[in-house]
């Protein structure tokens, strides 16, 4: 039996790397052996696995609505860029919880090219990342050499302009960084390696990768909940408001009453995001 994976292509179907993906969510294994059987019987080849995906979460939010919300976190992602939630400020916040210091959005001088914009740069100690971030809307897609070769060659002539030139850098490590979504084509990663480039991705580097640090930092988006629709989706997007960190924070009554939305709308998406920190 196969199944069709984000990619369009064939692949066998794999109870245990479904058992695994239920489990990873932090459902209990007795629970996730019993979703992952009802799955099963419901498998016939030649079905999604965003299919999958969707009668998973449907078995789980009833019992574990934690678990639910955290199997929903790669679909989160994407919703980020075409919601309005810039992803290249989402990193920038996990940046930030590593210790780093971060601009966003920022203008370079290169020595061929007098202005590069950057996705951001990140400082510690005496290290600087120069941050390139490759967001992906649709599942499947992925970061290509091109896009290695572009970034660092912008990067070069960046390291070559008269920036990092001066006497307040002569000290620091300067390294380019390629951030993404999703994940890295096996010729980006050879390019990158090969040029000791940075690269953060989905489930890269191994057991370290872009989803590893959102769960250990907490830092889900705001995009992960079911009832972030509508309106609301529009407000949070004006009030630059991007994190299941920021909904806790706010006062339901008080920001009915300032945007003019049902309150229900506000308890909702505040108990969903209590139950997915844990509050």
């Amino acid at each position: 039996m196969y199944v069709i994976n984000s990619n369009g292509e064939k692949e066998p179907f794999s109870f245990q790397k479904l058992y695994r993906s239920i489990r990873r969510v932090g459902t209990p294994p007795k629970l996730a052996m019993e979703i992952a059987n009802a799955i099963e019987k419901e498998v016939y080849s030649g079905i999604s696995t965003s299919d999958i995906f969707k009668k998973v979460k449907r078995l789980i939010y009833p019992r574990l609505k934690r678990a639910a919300l955290r199997f929903n976190l790669k679909k989160g992602m994407r919703k980020l860029g075409p919601s309005g939630f810039p992803f290249e400020k989402f990193i920038g916040e996990i940046f930030k919880k590593m210790g780093f210091e971060v601009k966003i959005n920022q203008h370079l001088p290169g020595f061929c090219l007098k202005d590069y914009e950057i996705d951001f740069i990140a400082k510690k100690g005496n290290l600087i990342y120069v941050g390139e971030c490759k967001y992906r809307n649709y599942a499947g897609e992925k970061v290509h050499s091109k896009d290695a070769l572009v970034n660092y060659a912008r990067f070069l002539d960046i390291l070559k302009g008269p920036y990092f030139k001066t006497q307040k850098y002569k000290n620091f490590k300067v390294k380019s960084v390629l951030v993404t979504n999703e994940k890295f084509t096996t010729s980006s990663l050879v390019y990158s390696k090969c040029n000791n480039i940075g690269l953060l991705g989905w489930k890269y580097p191994k057991n370290r990768g872009l989803e590893y640090l959102i769960e250990e930092y907490a830092l889900y988006p705001i995009t992960i909940l079911p009832s972030l629709r509508g309106p609301l989706r529009e407000i949070f997007v004006s009030e630059k408001m991007m994190l299941v960190q920021d909904v806790v924070k706010i006062n339901p009554k008080k920001f009915s009453k300032i945007f003019r939305v049902p309150p229900k709308l506000i308890f909702s998406l505040t108990e969903e995001a209590k139950s997915l920190l844990k509050i």
